[in-house]
């Protein structure tokens, strides 16, 4: 979005500080009921390894314990997660030292993924370029005009793109689920299938971005209510821009499968065709139906919050995004890495 302006280079994830998250959850606990919801703390451990250290430690199985969201590895992250109650005296002796439980609380239900509001991001970009200050606030002012493009970081896909690989051989039938060790193999199945979902997005979110069309509303396209995410198809372009251009409603992009909310004319042709060069029939979502229902997801996002300071060390960005959203789209923007 912003490639006509000079970036402030550098680089983050230099250590795991330089990179904090805190997520925001979409609900407080209700301090009763049959789950507890611990705040933790992770320095430099991956999502599923966090899930494996509390299973052993508590004795439950890994399903037992509920995250709303995956967060960085590279990383302190504090985040909630939820396991059963039965759990609460083994809590006390429960120690790493790269996890730490901030609080405790009961809540009737288990923690689901997805529940969550969205993430507050600090980074530090060290090893920055001359006047890099003044480069970021001119980029952070573009960005609150224009939004960000919700791309789907690369971390989605594995390393070397094998989670996304491992979702293709899915979807053809050339490999079957139980070509997965048992122990990851529902972890591995839902991760690989929505990785092909997010890199099928991803492409049609740079064809937009591309032919110039990213922040124009047009007959057949599938909008989001800002506010609710409720989604509806275009009728009458002219109204659905003024509303768009108030961020009132925002334009969506596919993520495929047999629920999702279809749209019309020639936005429809253009997603039939996006499947067609990727050789992915639109039944194939419909065999893994449970794990690839269908959504709509915003083209653009806008950070809440976003800040930039000089320090020391380098340039902090300081912004919150929606649930789903990545900071590395947001740095890509700053040209840092």
């Amino acid at each position: 979005m912003t490639n006509g302006q000079p970036g402030i280079g550098g680089r983050t994830k230099s250590r795991a500080e330089d990179f904090v998250v805190d997520e925001i959850p979409a609900y407080a606990a209700e301090e009763r009921g049959d789950f507890l919801f611990l705040r933790v703390e992770k320095r430099d451990v991956s999502a599923e390894q966090l899930v494996s250290h509390l299973a052993r430690a508590l004795g439950i199985a890994h399903q037992d314990v509920g995250a709303a969201g995956m967060k960085d590895r590279q990383a302190v992250t504090r985040q909630f997660v939820s396991v059963p109650a039965r759990c609460q005296a083994l809590l006390e002796s429960f120690s790493h030292e790269q996890i730490r439980i901030l609080e405790v609380h009961r809540h009737p239900h288990k923690l689901r993924t997805g529940h969550l509001k969205g993430n507050r991001f600090s980074i530090l970009v060290r090893d920055v370029e001359n006047d890099s200050e003044s480069k970021a606030r001119a980029i952070a002012d573009a960005l609150q005009r224009t939004g960000v493009p919700n791309y789907f970081g690369e971390q989605r896909f594995g390393r070397d793109a094998e989670t996304l690989a491992l979702g293709l051989d899915l979807l053809s039938g050339a490999r079957g689920p139980g070509s997965i060790p048992r122990a990851r193999r529902k972890f591995l199945l839902r991760l690989a299938l929505s990785a092909v979902q997010s890199a099928l997005f991803n492409r049609a979110l740079a064809d937009r971005l591309n032919n110039g069309t990213l922040h124009q509303v047009s007959i057949g396209d599938v909008m989001q209510v800002t506010a609710s995410g409720g989604p509806f198809v275009v009728l009458d372009a002219g109204r659905e821009q003024q509303r768009f251009e108030t961020r009132e409603i925002v334009i969506s992009g596919p993520i495929f499968g047999p629920k999702m909310k279809q749209p019309a004319g020639e936005i429809a042709a253009r997603e039939a065709r996006l499947l067609e060069d990727a050789g992915i029939p639109v039944t194939a979502f419909e065999r893994f139906s449970n794990l690839t229902p269908g959504t709509r997801r915003p083209y653009l996002i806008w950070p809440e919050g976003l800040t930039v300071a000089a320090e020391p060390e380098g340039i902090r960005l300081e912004f919150t995004l929606p649930s789903g959203s990545y900071a590395t789209v947001v740095l890509r923007e700053f040209g840092c890495g």
